[in-house]
């Protein structure tokens, strides 16, 4: 992390400042995607972006990252430590794990519901025990926690222009948009995980189940019932951007141009796996580099024009003195109402 990052953030304290960049490398290292739309972000608020961040994929790599030969019993074990450690922060404000560390202090500084972080390891430990989700309401459910709340931790970070409690409903749409665009790109490596994030209903409507996927990826070999599937789990995702996207118009103008870029990156992969004819259980769709660097270019150009209407709103107006000896203009009667104030839409940036 940049020292001019921190100093923005008004982080000086030498330890804090270390715990802040560890989480930045891991946003850098592991999700170019979302690391890409924090730099659209003024600098101060970048690194509590990145602690967040950082934390959800340190849980993530126990459930997900750990080698073949550390079982369930190590990583129930390690996510336990972890729960503890996070309770410990969070009560405390600081932690010897510089991750912790690091969101106990985001945490604070933006006063953020520590329920959330709570429901986010509730949904990390279902990951151990639960393999798949009969119904999508099902699936809706483990997302509350492990998608939904991302997007309820990064508001008040980003700053809105309404109650928070309007925006939220958007934010969470948004966290689940992004999972679930990740469900279907990362279908192949779930199943060799053992796990099936695609609602049973929705699968068995075309056909489809656990080993008809298993011997696709097996096999490499494409079926139409699969692609079916996917397909109609890609026009479900599509709905849930529609539904999010309202709520970037909530967000404070300077924080915008970062959310939408990483709508748009996102909505991105759903159109790579469709190119891709849907063969995600054989290789992941990506977006290309040079998509992702017009989408970044454009996002910069936002970021611009966002500044630049702060900059002007905040500049105090000349005032215009009445010319010597002038008489005033005579004063409304006292029985007319004032005219309505109607303040101008501001562009969605």
């Amino acid at each position: 992390m940049t020292d001019r990052e921190l100093d923005a953030a008004g982080i000086h304290d030498p330890a804090l400042r270390a715990a802040y960049r560890r989480c930045r490398t891991l946003n850098a290292r592991h999700g170019r995607t979302y690391f890409l739309a924090t730099r659209l972000l003024p600098v101060a608020r970048r690194p509590a972006v990145h602690a967040l961040y950082g934390f959800a994929r340190w849980a993530d790599d126990i459930v997900d990252s750990l080698g073949p030969e550390h079982g369930p019993a190590r990583r129930v074990a390690a996510l336990t430590a972890l729960q503890e450690e996070l309770d410990r922060g969070l009560r405390h404000g600081g932690s010897d794990e510089p991750v912790v560390r690091a969101l106990a202090d985001t945490a604070r500084r933006h006063a953020i519901d520590h329920a959330h972080f709570h429901d986010f390891m509730t949904a990390m430990r279902a990951d151990l025990v639960v393999t798949d989700y009969p119904t999508y309401a099902d699936l809706r459910a483990y997302m509350h926690g492990s998608a939904a709340v991302i997007g309820l931790q990064m508001l008040p970070v980003l700053g809105t222009v309404a109650p928070r409690e309007e925006a939220a409903p958007y934010a969470a749409a948004l966290g689940v948009a992004f999972q679930l665009t990740n469900f279907l790109r990362d279908v192949g490596e779930d199943l060799d995980r053992g796990r099936v994030y695609l609602p049973g209903d929705l699968l068995a409507a075309h056909g489809v189940d656990r080993d008809l996927l298993q011997r696709s990826r097996d096999t490499g070999r494409h079926d139409p019932r699969i692609t079916a599937a996917l397909r109609e789990f890609e026009a479900l995702t599509r709905r849930v951007y529609r539904q999010a996207a309202p709520g970037i118009a909530l967000l404070e103008p300077v924080a915008r141009p970062c959310i939408r870029t990483a709508a748009v990156l996102y909505g991105g992969i759903l159109d790579a796996v469709a190119r891709d004819a849907y063969a995600v259980l054989h290789h992941r769709a990506a977006v290309s580099r040079r998509r992702r660097a017009a989408v970044a270019a454009e996002g910069l150009a936002r970021v611009a024009a966002a500044r630049l209407r702060h900059r002007d709103t905040a500049r105090p107006r000349p005032r215009t003195a009445p010319a010597p000896h002038a008489t005033p203009s005579p004063a409304p009667p006292a029985t007319a109402s004032p005219a309505p104030h109607r303040p101008v839409p501001e562009e969605v940036v």
